[in-house]
């Protein structure tokens, strides 16, 4: 699941005469590896004692470079699990604008991708009747993928659509909104609600990151325009790739009477 790091950095070269203290030549061999590729995002590090021994540096070196790094954001920390790579990617996603997936990563310059898990059509379980506001026995079409940016995993979304919008799951390829507005039922508003999580093992895996790891749990209620429910999506969003951003502004306080004290 995840790639060690430590055959490449066996090969950083550190130099005792060089004027430049060796914790910041360790910092720039590490920085100059993952610009070139030779060091993967997600690959794991070595541990400080193991790092320390290939490099003949004392451990307080090795420390003193990792907090640096960690700092800069070219390393990430996962408690109990040691120290990695940091995803090449860390993307902003505004929760005040309704988009999907593929146009997100497209506005972005990336090239999204998704991975399907699999898809069914059923009656709808009990919390998807909620969700949807439908009636006993209606069926649901359902699509779970795993979607990525550049071939980097960022996210597990399930998706259900009742069948009425959507009698095909297999219709969907790419972006589930690009099929809902082919067959005139795009969402135009929606509700999110969302809350921190710890990724299962297998969620983990999916994402490439060690079980346990921070997630973010989003549930989506999308609306055509005439009000009818038309999407109930789940996600867990990687912790340490996204960051969800939120414009708020200020209401004015009411003008004092005159007779206010």
């Amino acid at each position: 699941m995840t790639e060690q790091a430590s055959e490449p950095l066996s090969l950083l070269p550190l130099d005792d005469g060089n004027p430049t203290p060796l914790y910041l030549q360790l910092q720039q061999a590490i920085e100059e590896a993952v610009r070139k590729g030779s060091i993967k995002p997600d690959a794991a590090l070595p541990g400080e004692r193991d790092l320390a021994k290939q490099l003949g540096i004392s451990r307080v070196t090795v420390r003193k470079a990792i907090t640096g790094l960690v700092k800069k954001g070219v390393l990430v920390q996962r408690w109990g699990s040691g120290t990695f790579i940091a995803p090449q990617m860390r993307l902003e996603q505004p929760l005040s604008r309704l988009s999907s997936f593929t146009d997100d990563m497209s506005a972005r310059g990336l090239e999204s991708s998704a991975v399907l898990l699999s898809r069914s059509v059923g009656p709808a379980t009990s919390n998807e009747l909620m969700a949807l506001g439908l009636s006993p026995g209606e069926q649901v079409s359902r699509v779970n993928r795993l979607r990525l940016a550049n071939g980097i995993p960022m996210a597990i979304e399930h998706a259900v659509v009742p069948s009425r919008y959507l009698p095909d799951p297999s219709l969907v390829k790419q972006s589930l909104y690009a099929v809902l507005h082919e067959m005139g039922f795009m969402p135009s508003r929606a509700l999110q609600r969302l809350h921190a999580v710890l990724l299962s093992e297998e969620q983990a895996s999916l994402l490439h990151v060690p079980p346990q790891s921070p997630a973010l749990y989003i549930e989506r209620r999308s609306f055509t325009a005439s009000g009818e429910a038309v999407e109930f999506t789940s996600s867990y969003y990687r912790g340490d790739a996204y960051d969800f951003v939120a414009e708020l502004t200020i209401s004015q306080p009411e003008r004092m009477h005159s007779n206010d004290a």
